[in-house]
């Protein structure tokens, strides 16, 4: 696989949200609008991307009876980077994020992508997948985001632009199964056209 496959994989064809369906909790839980889909996006961007990086380095010198423990504490190690640099810069988002952000630890993306791809490939493969992955993952919850913001208040990003109040239900948790099925039965039409 290329480079640039590996990299556009997670976008639409292996996308963890859409196609894949990983990560659901932090989906369903955190998309009440597109700044809070993108905040946390983009924190399990860098956790997916520093893990893989440093499971693809040290996987040979890990013994396979204590391989998923290592990974589970690499992974926190970027959890908790991702948690107080937010607590300290952005707190409003951290508020906002709450519960979601120490539970990266335990997301099935990030998981499986070091147990499944990076300890199998070596740096740069294991790099531009985290990489890839990721930016997908903070794409999907970016779009879920932003339609649930766009139909439950009428705004995007916080800037409304209509009047009139939007369908209360897309800011709560049935309107995220609701949008989510609908976009992963658009996404699925796009993968069968292609």
């Amino acid at each position: 696989m290329s480079q640039m496959k590996n990299f556009t994989k997670g976008f639409i064809k292996e996308n963890p949200v859409f196609v894949l369906l990983l990560g659901l909790c932090p989906t369903l839980g955190v998309t009440t609008s597109a700044f809070n889909g993108l905040g946390m996006g983009l924190a399990t961007t860098f956790v997916l991307l520093g893990s893989n990086m440093v499971v693809s380095i040290i996987k040979n010198g890990i013994p396979d009876k204590v391989r998923i423990p290592a990974f589970i504490v690499i992974i926190a190690s970027f959890v908790t980077i991702v948690e107080l640099s937010m607590q300290a810069y952005m707190p409003a988002l951290f508020d906002q994020l709450g519960l979601f952000i120490p539970l990266i630890v335990v997301n099935c993306l990030v998981l499986g992508r070091a147990e499944a791809f990076a300890s199998k490939q070596n740096f740069s493969s294991s790099l531009i997948d985290g990489l890839g992955m990721g930016l997908g993952f903070s794409f999907a919850l970016t779009v879920l985001g932003g339609v649930r913001e766009i139909l439950g208040s009428g705004a995007i990003f916080n800037i409304k632009f209509m009047e009139a109040d939007g369908m209360l239900v897309f800011v709560l948790a049935p309107g995220a199964f609701i949008a989510l099925g609908y976009l992963i039965a658009i996404i699925n039409r796009i993968n069968k056209k292609a």
